[in-house]
């Protein structure tokens, strides 16, 4: 072996020193629903959270981002989001008889670069047909490409003809083309469609109790699935270590699932005062959605015939209801997590949120709990939605103080995801 050869060698097997970066700010909130911190030093290594500092000061040899007057939080966290989707009504029909399992691949990581640019480092992707997000998940944690945190839930499960059923409105000779197996009748074949997505791969179980305003039939927004086929989906979950989000808008498929264990409800539109009692009782979060009216508006101002019939009576619906429903949740202290429904609204604009939830009976400050501590106990995450040691490196800054106008998370100018810089203005 040749000298150079050898001191080669020998630098290649030396321990590197690794690399330390420090990020300052005038204003930190480290732990939402608390304080904000005074100017500080965030110490990040390998990707995690070491230390914060009071003051400005960092390790010898550690790379420094001072952000001057940003505000800096941690990254956010949607607990509802669908990222292989963009279209809605009739366009949606199109969509998903035209576009291939690859196309939705890149729509769903050009929908998550969206996402994470606003702030969003984390996200629960609630129903993908065709594995498009499962396989982002994976390239995303193994580095392959940029994009938020993925908690996916693979397929949808509900009952045949009910939210799920992907053959409803279509010719029924096109049904043996459509995968079926998140569709179940019976305690027997909801525990099969519940593992059928464990078996996938899947981190969350999503079933829908009651219709949805998307439904293309006209059999309403009411309970679907029975006691019996809800419990059977939660224990089965449950028993494989995952949790159960569960699409209900009326009130009895609702407090159903709730009597089943389920670990949050998504829209939760007519809540009565069981809910409220069973929400309580059970622990379980409410994951408002309030975005998808800014989606329907829009597409509906784009194009009046955007919705069939049967569709747009349920969306004139949700326009007039939404939001009635957390200010029942929020003074009866309901757990309230972060959720937009994106991909019935913008992806990207997912901070829209904010706006509606203060409007409709919570504060700021209880706003960004449920995008950060409150949503990363619901998708089961412990090291984030706070910066403390240990933690992994996600967070943002913003100008002004999104304690005082929530509406300034509509626009982050940088964001952090496991200590890498994604982006900074």
């Amino acid at each position: 072996m040749t000298r150079l050869a050898f001191v080669a060698l020998l630098l290649a097997s030396a321990p590197v020193a690794a690399q330390v970066t420090v990020i300052q700010a005038d204003r930190v909130l480290a732990e939402p629903g608390k304080a904000p911190l005074g100017p500080t030093s965030i110490v990040i290594e390998k990707g995690r959270i070491t230390a914060l500092l009071p003051g400005r000061q960092a390790p010898a040899g550690a790379t420094v981002i001072d952000l001057g007057a940003k505000f800096v939080l941690p990254g956010l966290i949607d607990s509802h989001v669908h990222l292989d989707s963009d279209a809605g009504g009739e366009a949606a029909l199109v969509e998903g008889m035209t576009s291939s399992a690859g196309l939705s691949a890149l729509r769903a990581q050009w929908n998550g670069l969206k996402t994470l640019n606003a702030g969003f480092t984390t996200v629960r992707n609630l129903g993908d047909g065709s594995g498009a997000t499962l396989a982002l998940r994976d390239a995303i944690a193994n580095g392959w490409t940029q994009g938020p945190r993925i908690i996916d839930a693979g397929r949808s499960i509900s009952v045949t003809s009910g939210h799920m059923d992907a053959t409803n409105s279509l010719a029924e000779d096109l049904h043996g083309a459509i995968n079926q197996e998140n569709l179940c009748d019976g305690v027997d074949a909801c525990r099969h469609a519940v593992r059928m997505q464990v078996r996938r791969g899947v981190d969350v179980i999503k079933i829908a109790t009651t219709g949805g305003v998307n439904s293309r039939i006209g059999a309403g927004l009411g309970q679907q699935m029975f006691a019996d086929e809800a419990k059977a989906v939660v224990e089965t979950a449950h028993l494989h270590g995952k949790k159960v989000a569960v699409h209900a808008h009326g009130t009895g498929g609702i407090n159903v699932a709730l009597a089943a264990g389920a670990d949050s409800i998504e829209h939760g539109t007519m809540p009565d005062a069981d809910t409220l009692k069973l929400f309580k009782s059970s622990g379980a979060y409410y994951v408002p959605t309030l975005s998808t009216i800014n989606g329907y508006k829009e597409r509906l101002a784009a194009n009046p015939n955007a919705y069939p019939p049967e569709v747009l009576e349920k969306v004139k619906w949700r326009l007039e209801i939404t939001g009635k429903a957390l200010e029942k949740a929020v003074p009866a202290g309901v757990k309230i997590a972060f959720g937009t429904d994106a991909g019935v609204s913008k992806h990207g604009r997912n901070a829209d949120e904010f706006e509606l939830m203060v409007e409709h009976g919570m504060t700021p400050t209880t706003a960004i709990v449920a995008a950060t501590t409150n949503a990363a106990d619901l998708l089961g995450v412990k090291d984030i939605g706070a910066l403390r040691p240990g933690y992994q490196a996600d967070l943002i800054a913003v100008a002004g103080d999104p304690l005082a106008d929530v509406k300034v998370l509509k626009a982050v100018d940088f964001v952090m995801k496991g200590g890498t810089v994604v982006k900074a203005e």
